[in-house]
């Protein structure tokens, strides 16, 4: 406003006045702003951003070495130069906040700090723009840092020390596992997909219904997992902490059965239905590294890829299967209503900060549906 001022009042002294000296001053205070806009187009033009992460390959919640350095290559000094960083996804530990930095030709300014990823996939870190003002503090430009800085971050494993979504099926189990059918022996009611082998003949004549037999003795395939890898949206700010969480879900179940030597399978959709067969701990180390590498794909049908499973009978010998979804709506509802009758305990872990009231409200001992906040820790909620 003061140099507008002055440019009206120049502008006067030569419309009123005339004189070498009002042109003087007209021309001095009309090519200030054009000098402003020199320096700032030279500063972008010559100013460096060195910057380097410890490791590309992070994992999301565990922080890295960071740094960058600030450059003058010129020969006349900047002033007026701050820097932003991207906070969207990730954080950079004890930064200072909107400082402006002055750098005399040939200096420089190193800053080393740790950098924290919130969530997995691959972005940008570090300082995403440079702010330049000029000497005069007449104008601020902002812009894209040219040398961004991309991380590929893998999901962390949340190590439970119990797990919340096993204590209503423990009784129900072990209960299935003493049932006095027949030594050693537990029928439940046929399910298409189930093999005519197993059909217990004197059980079905009994009950007037297909029944299949389980032998206990040798012990069921224990427990599966299906996790969906839809990917829900464009927007990275919303699909970025979805995937997190539900991997970090999968993850967490995987670790904590693996700890305790449990075998399980694993089934996912990668263009086409993937099962995963991990025994223990020995597993568990590659199991992590496929998992940390899988694409989530707008293309990918959760619900298609989890009746087509239904259908291939993936699921009829499981005692427990775990669903890691996004979205419940009447037909998967109705597909866990089938499996949950046919004998196998379902646990529908619903990653969503949705209203999920009428959903809850249909678990039972045999299905349990449970809601996980994307954001909140995950921690005594699984």
């Amino acid at each position: 406003m003061a140099l507008l001022c002055l440019w009206v009042c120049s502008l006067a002294a030569i419309s009123f006045v005339g004189g070498a000296v009002s042109y003087g001053f007209f021309f001095g205070v009309t090519l200030v702003p054009v000098i402003s806009f020199l320096y700032i187009f030279c500063v972008y033009s010559r100013f460096k951003i060195y910057q380097e992460l410890g490791s590309r390959h992070m994992v999301c919640g565990e922080p890295v070495d960071y740094f960058f350095v600030l450059q003058n290559e010129d020969y006349f000094a900047f002033t007026g130069v701050s820097v932003r960083l991207f906070t969207d996804f990730s954080y950079v530990e004890e930064i200072p906040g909107d400082v402006e930095y002055e750098l005399l030709p040939g200096d420089s300014f190193t800053y080393k700090t740790r950098l924290v990823c919130r969530y997995r996939g691959e972005y940008e870190v570090g300082v995403g723009e440079v702010v330049v003002t000029d000497f005069l503090r007449l104008f601020r430009v902002c812009y894209t840092n040219p040398g961004t800085v991309k991380a590929k971050v893998r999901p962390r494993v949340v190590q439970l020390s119990d797990l919340k979504a096993m204590e209503d099926f423990q009784a129900v189990v072990q209960r299935e596992t003493f049932s006095d059918t027949e030594p050693d022996i537990l029928v439940r009611e046929y399910v298409p997909g189930d093999s005519l082998k197993q059909i217990h003949w004197k059980a079905s004549a009994r009950s007037g219904k297909l029944m299949t037999r389980i032998r206990t003795g040798e012990e069921k395939e224990g427990i599966a997992i299906f996790c969906d890898m839809t990917r829900f949206s464009t927007k990275p700010e919303v699909y970025l902490p979805l995937e997190n969480r539900m991997l970090e879900v999968l993850l967490a179940l995987g670790f904590f059965f693996a700890g305790k030597e449990m075998g399980f399978r694993v089934y996912y959709g990668q263009k086409g239905l993937v099962r995963e067969q991990v025994q223990g701990m020995k597993d568990f180390d590659s199991f992590y590294q496929r998992v940390s590498e899988v694409i989530f794909e707008q293309e990918e049908n959760g619900a298609v890829m989890l009746e087509e499973a239904v259908t291939l009978g993936r699921f009829q010998e499981s005692q427990i299967l775990f669903l890691i979804l996004h979205r419940l709506d009447g037909h998967v509802m109705e597909m866990t209503e089938k499996m949950a009758a046919g004998g196998t305990a379902v646990v529908i872990c619903a990653v969503t900060d949705g209203n999920l009231q009428d959903c809850l409200k249909q678990g039972n001992g045999r299905r349990k549906i449970m809601q996980i906040p994307i954001e909140a820790p995950l921690e005594g909620r699984l």
